[in-house]
């Protein structure tokens, strides 16, 4: 039975495809939306276009810019030799939210995972190796403390000791099946500063 007209139902229905967002919320959201004035939906939708349209890939570290180069790769004041590799943008974001790392970015765009079909050719891992072609001192494996995470950790440390870069990993600090987004700053700091050589 439907409760409610057909354009609602629909944007309910739009709103609960979002990941996290369940039934309940979308409503919420739903009547949210449709007591706002007019003027702010549209600020709204047009917000989500405009970065749909032009946000993109960082031509070097690979996170969601709407530049060419990310503010973060553009900026020399950074340790371009040291390369902390995260699994996504959220990641780098609460890595950054610390104020404490001052080296560069890579962003993966997932983990490896061969039960859901996801391989080495399926990650950032090729445009990695390409960057680690310069002048690198050390990369820093900062995925998450999951199955998926450890995997591609050791997966990325097998490929680039032979090239006598140091390696080193998250330590410990940041909880076994947590994602780095949800953490506090405090517990990501104590992991970087005690990380560990792989």
């Amino acid at each position: 039975m439907d409760y409610y007209s057909s354009q609602i139902s629909k944007l309910i229905e739009e709103l609960s495809s979002l990941p996290g967002i369940g039934s309940k919320s979308a409503q919420r959201l739903a009547f949210h939306i449709l007591n706002m004035p007019v003027e702010h939906v549209e600020q709204l939708s047009a917000a989500i276009l405009e970065a749909r349209k032009n946000v993109r890939y960082c031509k070097t570290c690979y996170t969601l810019t709407d530049d060419e180069i990310c503010p973060i790769c553009k900026n020399e004041a950074r340790d371009h030799k040291t390369i902390m590799v995260v699994e996504d943008t959220r990641d780098l974001a609460a890595y950054e939210k610390t104020k404490k790392y001052e080296g560069v970015y890579h962003v993966l765009h997932g983990a490896i995972s061969p039960m859901l079909g996801i391989g080495p050719g399926d990650i950032k891992l090729k445009e990695l190796m390409q960057r680690l072609q310069g002048d690198i001192t050390e990369v820093i494996i900062a995925t998450n403390s999951s199955l998926e995470g450890e995997t591609t950790a050791m997966y990325i440390s097998k490929l680039i000791k032979p090239a006598g870069i140091k390696v080193s990993r998250i330590a410990s600090g940041v909880p076994v099946g947590g994602d780095l987004e949800c953490i506090d700053e405090m517990t990501l700091l104590r992991a970087l500063e005690g990380r560990t050589e792989l």
